[in-house]
């Protein structure tokens, strides 16, 4: 089983959209069995919330349920959980940096697995308000990531 965690600021927008998107993508592609997705966030600002009524839109509109979301702070045993903790920003890769060490093949951007994108981070859809901007990116994202996976496990 490969855990992969993916982490935002407070965890009700990209983070959450990235998880569910990543469980539809390991589904789609049989690995369910393989591949856990979680989510949280740096900051613990919306603990116990329910992800923003944007992000289960986008979701909806592409298929995905989704329920049963609680948003969650980063915790020290996250470390240890998780074979991935993909931040979504440059901010968020620093904390988790500061508080685990830089590890480039186990912590690292989702946009730094699609460079081919242009992004140099996925932008929050709190501040911007484009909820399909960040689907976008985490769809391909998910997908890349998906990819590096299989080769190294060889799935």
């Amino acid at each position: 089983m490969t855990r992969v965690l993916f982490v935002c600021l407070g965890n009700i927008c990209r983070s959450p959209m990235a998880e569910y998107v990543m469980r539809r993508t390991a589904a789609e592609r049989g690995l369910s069995a393989q591949i856990q997705a979680a989510s949280a966030g740096t900051s613990g600002w919306h603990d116990g919330e329910d992800m923003h009524r944007e992000t289960k839109a986008v979701l909806r509109r592409h298929g995905i349920d989704g329920g049963g979301f609680t948003s969650r702070r980063v915790e020290n045993r996250d470390w240890q959980r998780f074979d991935y903790l993909v931040a979504m920003d440059n901010a968020n890769l620093a904390e988790l940096e500061k508080r685990f060490g830089r590890h480039p093949e186990k912590l690292f951007k989702l946009t730094d697995l699609i460079p081919e994108s242009g992004y140099s981070h996925v932008p929050d859809p709190w501040y911007t308000g484009d909820f399909d901007e960040t689907y976008a990116l985490a769809e391909a994202g998910c997908a890349a990531l998906l990819d590096k996976i299989a080769a190294e496990k060889g799935l």
